[in-house]
C-alpha cells in the first residue's frame, strides 16, 4: 500500500522528513519489505544504498535475501523484520535473529502466549506487536485473491482489497447446471471475507503486563490525519494511563469509535482464533465513526482549514494533543470554552484575513479562517453525528 507514496516523496523530501523526526527525538523506520523479482535486484541494491545514506533509524525488510543483502549494503544499519515473515513461533524467530535481524514485528495473528515464549528464548530479540488496524482475510498479508482477480499482488505493495467487496454466492448442480442464489436474507451477509478492524486499546494493561512487548504498533497506511492523530493520542493515553496504574477502556473506546473503521476486534492476541466467531463484518465494508471532523488548525496554529460545513454558532470539539494548553477566550470571533474534561469553540463569525465574512464554509473551501486565539498545530475539530448516519460502531 505504500507504493502510493513513491508519488509523494523524493529523496531530498525524505531526507527533509528525517532530519524533521530526528530533530523531535522521534525514529523514522524505512520499509524496504517488498518480495523482489530477480530482475529487480541491482535496483533493489541501489535504492538500500540511497536509503542508508539518509540515516534512518532500521530498515524494515520482509525475507531472507533482503535482510542478508541489507546487512551488506548497510552493515551498520539496524534490521527489523516486517509483519509479512509472519513469524509465529521461536524457531522463526531465531533464525532471522542469527540473521541480524534485531526486532521482529510478529504475525497480526500471534498469541501473546507465543510471544512470551520468544522472548524467553531469545530475550534479546525486541518485539513489537500489532494492537490496531486493519485485519486482513489471510495470514498477514499472505492473500492472492487480489492477484487473482485484478492482477494486482498484495505482497508487492499493490492489494486491491477484494476481501472488502460485496459478493453474491452460489451453489451450482454440475449435472443440470443450475445456479441457486444463496441468500439468508436480502443484501446480509454478502461481505463474507470483510474482516473487522483489531483494536486492543482495551487489552494494554494484559501486553504490558507480559513484559515482553518493546513496541506496539498501530497500522496507519494510506488513513488520514484524523485516523493517525486519534489512535495514535489514544493509546499513548493507554500507555500513560497504565504506568499510573490507571485504565480507562470505555474512553478509549469511544474515541477510537470517532474514526472509520469496519467494526473492532480484539482478534487473536488474547485469545484463540478456534475461539472466536465474531471476527467478520457482513454488514457493510466500512463504518464512517461516530463524529465527522470539521476542520484542520494550520501549521502556524492562528486559522482553520475546513473539512466540513461550519456555521457561526455550531459547537465544535476541540481536539488536541494530550499535552496541549488551550487558552479560554471570548471575543467577537468566537468562544473557546471549557466542556466537561475537553473544550469547545463556537464561532460568532467565519471571516478571513481580508475581513470577508461567510454565512458558512464548506469542504473543498481552502481559505484560510481565523480563530479566535491560537491553537495547537493540527488540532482538530470536530462533532457528533446521527447514529443513523454512522451505523453500528461495534466495541470489543
Amino acid at each position: 500500500m505504500r507504493i502510493r507514496s513513491g508519488k509523494e516523496f523524493t529523496l531530498e523530501s525524505f531526507a527533509e522528513g528525517i532530519e524533521y523526526a530526528h530533530a523531535r527525538n522521534k525514529k523514522v523506520y524505512v520499509t524496504i519489505n517488498g518480495f523482489p523479482f530477480s530482475s529487480q535486484l541491482k535496483l533493489l541494491k541501489k535504492h538500500i544504498e540511497a536509503m542508508a545514506e539518509l540515516k534512518p533509524d532500521a530498515f524494515i525488510v520482509a525475507t531472507p535475501g533482503v535482510l542478508n543483502l541489507a546487512k551488506q549494503v548497510a552493515p551498520d544499519m539496524a534490521m527489523h523484520l516486517s509483519t509479512q515473515a509472519n513469524i509465529m513461533n521461536v524457531l522463526d524467530a531465531q533464525v532471522y535473529y542469527d540473521m541480524g535481524a534485531t526486532r521482529i514485528i510478529t504475525a497480526r495473528e500471534i498469541s501473546l502466549k507465543d510471544l512470551i515464549a520468544i522472548k524467553s528464548e531469545i530475550p534479546k530479540l525486541e518485539i513489537e506487536a500489532f494492537v490496531h488496524g486493519s485485519m486482513c482475510f489471510a495470514f498477514s498479508g499472505r492473500c492472492l485473491i487480489s492477484a487473482v482477480q485484478s492482477g494486482r499482488v498484495p505482497n508487492r505493495g499493490s492489494c486491491a482489497n477484494d476481501c472488502r467487496f460485496p459478493y453474491t454466492l452460489y451453489a451450482e448442480n454440475e449435472e443440470t447446471g443450475t445456479l441457486f442464489k444463496l441468500e439468508e436474507e436480502p443484501d446480509v451477509g454478502t461481505y463474507i471475507m470483510n474482516a473487522k478492524d483489531l483494536n486492543l486499546a482495551s487489552h494494554i494493561k494484559e501486553i504490558a503486563d507480559s513484559g515482553v512487548v518493546d513496541s506496539i504498533k498501530i497500522e496507519g497506511r494510506t488513513k488520514s490525519p484524523y485516523y493517525a492523530a486519534i489512535t495514535a493520542r489514544t493509546y499513548a493515553k493507554a500507555l500513560s494511563d497504565y504506568s499510573r496504574g490507571e485504565q480507562y477502556p470505555e474512553f478509549y473506546q469511544k474515541e477510537l469509535a470517532t474514526t472509520q473503521n469496519r467494526g473492532f476486534t480484539d482478534a487473536y492476541l488474547v485469545h484463540r482464533p478456534f475461539e472466536r466467531n465474531d471476527t467478520q463484518n457482513h454488514d457493510a465494508s466500512m463504518f464512517m465513526g461516530t463524529h465527522q471532523v470539521t476542520a484542520l488548525v494550520n501549521e502556524a496554529g492562528t486559522h482553520f482549514l475546513c473539512r466540513f460545513t461550519t456555521r457561526p454558532k455550531d459547537k465544535l470539539e476541540i481536539v488536541a494533543p494530550l499535552d496541549a494548553k488551550i487558552q479560554i477566550v471570548d471575543n467577537e470571533i468566537g468562544t473557546i470554552a471549557r466542556q466537561n474534561d475537553g473544550y469547545v469553540i463556537i464561532f460568532k463569525k467565519i471571516v478571513d484575513d481580508n475581513g470577508k465574512e461567510f454565512d458558512a464554509i464548506h469542504s473543498g473551501n481552502t481559505t484560510p479562517i481565523r480563530l479566535p486565539a491560537n491553537l495547537p498545530p493540527f488540532t482538530f475539530f470536530r462533532v457528533a453525528v446521527a447514529p443513523d448516519e454512522v451505523g453500528e460502531a461495534i466495541k470489543t
